[in-house]
């Protein structure tokens, strides 16, 4: 990278630049991420394992150059390329990145195995570490089924197997971005190298309070088991005087529509109006999962509305607890509930104006000014 001496700014357009994508499937949060990492690095080149991605969710790839895996033409790979995991260390070193100068990989799968040469920079921004081949592997064979059986052994042997390849190309990585402290403090307990945390880009001027407060609480998730839907209805179950308001959809929507309440609505899936709509004049926002970060607590806080969560994981970077929100520390009932009748006592203290103005620090701008910053001090580090 012999240009890195005469850096200029935040042109990055006098690079030629790759950006690395685990997988092309639904537009969440990171792809937020990649929609941002777009926006500063204008002639980027996409690298991913797969690209499935609907039309109408693809608009901000722009026409794009897209480079691919040989996992993308497997059979039924569409619908089951998850199950490819086995293949996807070698699809992804299979890349060809001599060309570029600077590589950004945008990590919670394989994205960061990507090979690189001494004369190139790879910066990668971690939403996690491969999540159910480490702390996680445990709840991941026991959610899956795959805690008993042949099946089991094979299940963890691959993950050991999945675990030494990703530590052993850690070390491929010049410079590490968490996307909360929480992952910064999993990077150092995975890879044992330090990282800079930049929070994810959240479309904070999207949301605005409304004018006209009720009084429901409400929540808003795919419905699956580590995002503890059930633990909210079930407590709410538990406080009939109080009203629940739950959107989304997903494998346990039957499981967590029996035996309702009549003070708690579970409406499926909605389009945003109808999300921003419930959103916006709720009491609070509910959200029980442990999260790398958490999008969607902070999109409540830009619309003015305090958060109830549980106080694990990134949600401890955007939520300041007696201020845009507060705390439970245990995934149980017993403290959610303990935890909404204290909120209720406290609830004149939340201001909407300063949990609104707390939610502006995660904006998309925000993101891109320390990302470029980030590669600036990083190119003038290694060169």
């Amino acid at each position: 990278m012999n240009k890195a001496m005469d850096y200029l700014g935040s042109n990055f357009n006098q690079y030629k630049v790759a950006i690395v994508h685990d997988w092309l499937t639904v537009f969440g949060g990171a792809e937020r991420v990649l929609e941002q990492l777009l926006k500063i690095f204008e002639n980027a080149d996409i690298y991913t394992i797969v690209d499935y991605l609907d039309e109408k969710d693809r608009s901000f790839l722009d026409g794009k150059n897209i480079t691919t895996s040989f996992i993308q033409n497997l059979p039924f790979a569409k619908k089951h390329y998850r199950s490819y995991l086995s293949l996807m260390p070698l699809a992804i070193e299979q890349f060809d990145l001599s060309k570029y100068d600077l590589i950004i990989s945008s990590s919670y799968a394989v994205a960061k195995g990507v090979l690189t040469g001494p004369n190139q920079l790879h910066i990668s921004y971690v939403h996690s570490p491969i999540r159910y081949a480490w702390d996680l592997q445990h709840e991941y064979l026991k959610t899956s089924g795959l805690d008993k059986g042949i099946k089991s052994l094979y299940a963890r042997w691959l993950l050991h197997k999945i675990r030494i390849w990703d530590f052993r190309t850690s070390s491929g990585v010049d410079e590490w971005i968490a996307n909360s402290t929480f992952i910064k403090n999993r990077i150092r307990k995975v890879y044992r190298r330090e990282s800079k945390v930049i929070h994810p880009p959240v479309n904070t001027n999207r949301f605005k309070p409304a004018e006209n407060k009720k009084d429901h609480y409400f929540t808003v998730s795919r419905l699956v088991p580590y995002k503890r839907i059930d633990l909210i209805v079930d407590a709410f179950k538990k406080m009939p005087d109080k009203e629940l308001v739950v959107i989304g959809d997903g494998p346990e929507f039957s499981k967590i529509n029996k035996n309702i309440t009549p003070n708690i609505k579970l409406l499926g899936f909605q389009e945003a109006p109808v999300v921003e709509e419930y959103m916006s004049t709720a009491k609070a926002f509910i959200f029980a999962a442990q999260e790398d970060f958490g999008i969607v607590p902070v999109e409540a806080q830009a619309c003015g509305v305090p958060v109830i969560a549980y106080g694990k994981g990134g949600v401890l970077d955007s939520v300041i607890d007696g201020k845009t929100g507060m705390f439970f520390f245990e995934q149980s009932e017993e403290a959610l509930i303990q935890s909404i009748q204290k909120f209720e006592i406290n609830y004149d203290n939340y201001d909407t104006d300063y949990i609104r103005q707390h939610a502006g620090k995660f904006s998309e701008e925000r993101f891109r000014k320390e990302v470029e910053q980030c590669v600036k001090d990083t190119i003038e580090k290694y060169f």
